[in-house]
């Protein structure tokens, strides 16, 4: 949804209530599993430290989802549970205008190292796809890595329009998104 004012709490409520029970706007909604075509795949990973203290505070980070404590995007809601079924919507503020993203948790990831979740788009999403937020501890070197996986193409009008706009807003994201874990994970 595109707009040109920021929206009201309640306007933003109202469409995440009527997001909560559509299906999924991309293919093979649920498991990870990219498509072949028509998608874009970006892959995006940074060190965050070694150690399990590291491991426990990016964890936390992630709870708290604070890979989205960006200047110009806001989650709503940021209390939403890291659970299968929660729904949030991504709120951006970009080039003059605001526009707001209603996605879905799909998958919770909660193993004895890794930890994160998947989330897909809903039908008030400029694009369709699937993003993956990671934290994995590896045996090898003891590192923390903080890692963004996603496939996605434009779903709305605007963004297949502005094409290489939604890809440049996309790497920002995943750049930003970085930044941020990073800060959290060295508190």
């Amino acid at each position: 949804m595109f707009l040109l004012s920021r929206p009201s709490e309640q306007k933003i409520g109202r469409l995440l209530d009527s997001q909560r029970e559509l299906p999924f706007t991309y293919e093979a909604a649920g498991e990870w599993s990219p498509p072949q075509r028509r998608y874009s795949i970006d892959h995006n990973r940074i060190r965050l430290g070694e150690g399990q203290p590291t491991f426990l505070r990016s964890i936390a980070a992630i709870s708290r989802w604070e890979m989205f404590n960006i200047s110009w995007l806001r989650l709503c809601w940021p209390d939403a549970a890291i659970e299968a079924g929660s729904t949030v919507g991504v709120l951006a503020h970009h080039f003059g205008f605001w526009s707001l993203h209603a996605c879905r948790i799909a998958r919770v990831i909660d193993e004895d190292r890794r930890f994160g979740f998947t989330y897909g788009t809903l039908p008030e999403h400029a694009e369709r796809g699937q993003e993956r937020f990671l934290i994995e501890w590896r045996i090898s070197d003891d590192s923390v890595w903080y890692d963004i996986l996603a496939y996605s193409r434009p779903n709305h009008l605007l963004a297949r329009l502005g094409y290489p706009i939604t890809r440049m807003l996309q790497k920002r994201f995943a750049r930003d998104s970085m930044r941020a874990m990073q800060h959290s994970a060295s508190r």
